[in-house]
């Protein structure tokens, strides 16, 4: 019996490889730099997605009450790249390393509560952490004031 591939299969099977999609995420092989629109948004939209996207609560709706969205599985929204930066730079420096960080870099070495998020096991949760680090840059636990203005500079954000 002979197997026959289609067109479509091989195109699909070629816009995998090219774009470096895999089962579980987006492989980020460290050549390329990583931006949001090519790295970020895939992986956010796999992981992400269902507690902070379009139907989530902006960060001040949010805020009024947290307990009631937590009790929803909803977090602040964050389904643009202008939503996802506010968590990095400014106004709420610095939410997405605390709450995505491994616990490396805190004092008590204890995870973020959204790195568990990252991935199925720890292998695919520190890669994608580390597609999120490379993505800022400098990854930075401050908040906004007590960052200085040269840890500021060092993220990237890369659209």
């Amino acid at each position: 019996m002979k197997s026959v591939i289609s067109f479509k299969t091989i195109f699909l099977f070629a816009a995998l490889v090219v774009f470096g999609y895999t089962e579980v995420g987006y492989a980020h092989d460290g050549h390329d730099e990583v931006k949001y629109t090519t790295h970020i948004k895939p992986l956010w939209e796999q992981k992400c997605a269902k507690c902070h996207g379009a139907e989530s609560p902006e960060i001040g709706e949010f805020d009024k009450d947290k307990e009631k969205y937590k009790a929803m599985k909803k977090g602040p929204r964050m389904d643009s790249y202008t939503y996802m930066i506010s968590f990095v730079g400014w106004p709420d420096t610095g939410a997405i390393m605390r709450r995505l960080d491994d616990g490396k870099n805190t004092k008590d070495g204890s995870p973020g509560n959204m790195y568990k998020n990252l991935g199925d096991t720890d292998e695919e949760r520190q890669k994608n952490l580390s597609i999120f680090k490379e993505w800022v840059g400098n990854w930075i636990l401050k908040k906004w004031p007590e960052i200085t203005k040269e840890e500021m500079n060092g993220i990237k954000v890369k659209y």
